[in-house]
């Protein structure tokens, strides 16, 4: 396959021209060049885009919702679904711990929980600590732009980071946290993953599923050809993630839990980070290997993973799926720690380092991915800096598509309403979600 570069460019901001450096990247297709859009600085020092789009504020930590509860803070991952008419439907994760009370739905002293049925929480923290993530799911009227309804879907888990969308309608949400039951407040053990179905018309039974593993999760995407579940793990020495279920259209059946690893590469570290194991283009066979116990409660899957022989990744986050590829983000991957993405060719069965940052302008920890209605991939930053949306098309041409001006939140959540006129992206300290329209043509014409 043809290798390619990323191309120099510049955006301009309120403070001057950001420089974009080269990075190496590699395309599985063709297409024609994307055109280059400089950044209009925004007035109210919010959100800068290019010239034609716009934003609007849809949702904001602390607005009352529909079920007499409040927006939750920390918004995250979240997935968009079609709904009636020219209506979508967000299922959003929260990001939050048991406590304090003020990032959750239930009011600064969780004065509301009552509102809610006790059998529907997963975790009630003997209704004192009660788990504060969970999802929110948002009925949106594109052709509007009014939120019509948003309500608590889920509630009593801890810290739903990303998760992703299903071919049968629903939201995985993810916890990035492992806390054991201890006789006290936390009454359940944590580290799973939940399936909300997108016509939910409130708050589901919290179920989780033990067989996709107990680990630090962040991200999942699903092969809808096989059924088969990959998912990444937060972790500074993570592990890539397959699920078989033995029912498709049951996750609680049960399946097999698998880990990745590169053929004739025992327990490869492809982080990049004391030196050069892996190379940029190169496609590395790969296979997948059983993994037992996986609801074990001493978090140790990515350690007995390793020691099987399993690839070993920096911090997980983000994945989505596209045409029999699943992209996914390595946040402090590379020699620098900037990040890296990779792709699994899912008909080959290969991995691939797809980009890597040595310079933080370029890509700066790059979080939540979501692929763009013509293919290419958006970016989410969590750094702690500044924070940006950047898209890389086919070519391999990467585009700063947005700044978060506002704040040094992370960008969050990214995803394309079905209809492709509307992105949707969570500015998450600052516990806002926002819709972006404008004229998408411009890049990929």
């Amino acid at each position: 396959m043809k290798r390619r570069t990323f191309v120099t460019q510049t955006a301009l901001v309120s403070l001057g021209f950001l420089a974009l450096s080269r990075c190496t990247i590699k395309s599985s297709k063709t297409s024609s060049a994307s055109t280059i859009l400089p950044l209009k600085t925004d007035p109210e020092g919010y959100l800068d885009l290019p010239e034609g789009f716009n934003y609007k504020i849809i949702s904001k930590h602390g607005d009352p919702m529909t079920d007499g509860l409040r927006v939750p803070g920390r918004p995250d991952g979240m997935g968009a679904f079609k709904g009636s008419g020219q209506k979508v439907i967000l299922i959003r994760n929260h990001e939050n711990n048991p406590s304090p009370g003020s990032d959750g739905p239930f009011g600064d002293e969780n004065q509301w929980i009552d509102k809610v049925d006790k059998n529907k929480i997963y975790d009630a923290g003997k209704m004192t600590k009660p788990g504060l993530g969970g999802t929110t799911t948002l009925v949106y009227d594109e052709a509007t732009g009014i939120v019509e309804k948003q309500f608590l879907s889920l509630v009593g888990t801890y810290r739903n980071c990303a998760g992703g969308v299903t071919p049968w309608n629903s939201w995985l949400t993810c916890e990035e946290d492992v806390s054991n039951a201890d006789g006290e407040f936390v009454e359940k053990d944590h580290g799973y993953v939940f399936d909300i179905p997108a016509n939910a018309e409130g708050l589901v039974e919290a179920k989780p599923i033990l067989e996709m593993g107990r680990f630090n999760h962040e991200a999942v995407a699903v092969d809808p050809d096989t059924g088969y579940i990959y998912q990444t793990e937060d972790r500074h020495d993570s592990l890539l993630y397959r699920f078989i279920p033995n029912d498709r259209n049951n996750l609680h059946a049960g399946g097999k839990l698998q880990v990745l690893a590169v053929v004739d590469q025992k327990t490869l570290d492809t982080r990049n980070w004391e030196e050069k194991t892996v190379a940029l283009n190169k496609e590395m066979p790969i296979q997948w290997l059983d993994i037992d116990n996986v609801t074990s409660k001493e978090d140790d899957l990515r350690y007995r993973g390793m020691k099987l022989g399993a690839a070993c990744f920096a911090r997980g986050e983000g994945m989505w799926y596209s045409d029999n590829e699943i992209y996914f983000a390595c946040t402090n991957g590379g020699p620098q720690r900037f990040g890296q993405v990779f792709k699994i060719n899912l008909k080959e069965n290969t991995l691939e380092l797809f980009a890597e940052s040595e310079d933080k302008t370029v890509l700066h920890m790059c979080d939540n991915l979501t692929i763009t209605p013509w293919g290419a991939v958006m970016a989410c930053e969590d750094n702690g800096e500044t924070n940006r949306l950047h898209i890389i098309d086919q070519d391999g041409n990467i585009q700063l598509f947005g700044i978060n001006k506002s704040s040094g939140s992370e960008l969050a959540g990214a995803v394309f309403s079905p209809s492709g006129k509307t992105l949707f992206v969570n500015l998450q300290e600052n516990g806002e979600t926002v819709a972006i329209t404008g004229p998408w043509e411009k890049l990929h014409s």
